[in-house]
């Protein structure tokens, strides 16, 4: 490889736009995927499984859990330097993203933002130090896209609340201790009687069978979420909101960690794409001495490049209030889109290496086209952007 070779982080200068901290942070969580993560995540992705008790200590102990929070345990650091922690993780796999942001912008966001001091005092401390995980509990089996239509129910008898329903697709749901719950309560009609509610897992009546046989984001544990008669007391309700704009003021926080968190798998394809490229000989010299490599390389590389100025711009948003949740739609929409390009055209480099778990390119092909749906899919956030620019509300 030429002395002169250069990363993409180096030829747009990423570095300059980070402050020492931030630096620091990414540094710190880059350093501990290498070590302690990548060496085992293709065969966690082979065998579909993860050691979450073990890793979520070691992840509380490195600080990212809710490391965007104020208080209770948590670091409180910028909303950048959570998307650098983000795009970190992701880097190794989308899974592990996914395992942080679960636990820190869904679940301790919706506690630290809409809950009691008893919830927070209770649940917090040690969801940040990784001895509880969390999950949320909105998508249903026939309702994703318009949550509105749930059909998880909350009664009330007497003081307490008794939940009937079922969620689906619920990341750590099989090994969480605490589960965010949203359901349609008896309070008001439609949407804005949608309440959430803290749920221990111990709770009688709660159960979360775990989801197998995925062929993506298997260096993760997604379950089923069902309630049969669960009882709660009074003091379960999350009390600081009423109606939607609770649960999707918490997938908000979660995309933005996508924005972030993609740039990463694309940019791990992307230099995988390079390295190999410069050591597969074909016709007497290296992949990357042909015009097409470089072409392919260099597209690929002003998509990286564009994807991490726009989760840049983003976070200095949200880190001065300023951030629309139609400006999230964007980085999402745009960045997930690229990454899985990105991830496809990596692996025409490689070749029928490409497809192999020898290399991380055809694992985060299969883990972007979940990254792809979730947390609102592609067309929901071009309905969101589309509304914002036209005036008008396409969804129905």
């Amino acid at each position: 490889m030429s002395a002169s070779t250069r990363s993409v982080a180096d030829l747009f200068a990423f570095d300059a736009l980070l402050d020492d901290e931030e630096r620091a942070i990414a540094s710190t969580v880059a350093d501990f995927g290498a070590k302690r993560l990548r060496p085992h995540v293709a065969q966690w992705f082979e065998d579909g499984t993860l050691p979450a008790r073990e890793l979520a200590l070691e992840l509380g102990e490195l600080g990212v859990f809710g490391m965007h929070l104020e208080g209770y345990g948590c670091a409180g650091t910028s909303a950048v330097a959570y998307g650098l922690a983000c795009l970190e993780m992701e880097a190794v796999d989308s899974g592990l993203r996914s395992f942080v942001s679960v636990q820190g912008s869904l679940a301790m966001y919706a506690i630290r933002a809409f809950g009691s001091d008893e919830q927070r005092e209770e649940w917090l401390p040690r969801m940040a130090k990784g001895e509880a995980i969390g999950c949320f509990g909105l998508t249903e089996p026939d309702f994703g896209s318009n949550p509105a239509g749930m059909r998880t129910a909350a009664k009330r008898d007497g003081d307490d609340w008794i939940l009937n329903g079922a969620k689906m697709w619920i990341t750590n749901a099989p090994v969480a201790d605490v589960a965010v719950v949203w359901a349609k309560t008896d309070l008001a009609e439609g949407a804005r009687g949608v309440r959430g509610f803290v749920v221990p897992t111990d709770t009688p009546g709660f159960s979360a069978p775990e989801i197998k046989h995925k062929m993506s984001l298997r260096a993760s544990i997604t379950g089923e979420i069902v309630l049969e008669d669960v009882r709660l007391p009074a003091s379960a309700m999350l009390p600081g909101v009423e109606g939607l704009k609770g649960p999707l003021s918490c997938l908000n926080e979660a995309r933005f960690g996508i924005v972030f968190g993609v740039v990463g798998a694309a940019r791990d394809c992307l230099q995988t794409a390079i390295d190999y490229a410069g050591t597969r000989e074909v016709f007497d010299k290296p992949l990357a001495g042909y015009q097409i490599t470089q072409a392919k390389i260099a597209d690929m590389a002003l998509e990286v490049g564009k994807g991490f100025l726009l989760a840049m711009h983003l976070g200095r948003r949200k880190d001065a209030g300023k951030i629309a949740p139609e400006q999230i739609s964007l980085g999402k929409l745009n960045n997930v889109r690229e990454a899985i390009a990105i991830a496809r055209e990596s692996r025409t480099l490689l070749g029928a290496n490409g497809i192999t778990l020898e290399y991380p390119v055809i694992r985060h092909a299969n883990n972007l086209e979940s990254v792809l749906t979730y947390e609102g899919t592609s067309e929901m956030h071009q309905l969101m952007i589309g509304k914002a620019l036209t005036g008008w509300d396409a969804f129905r």
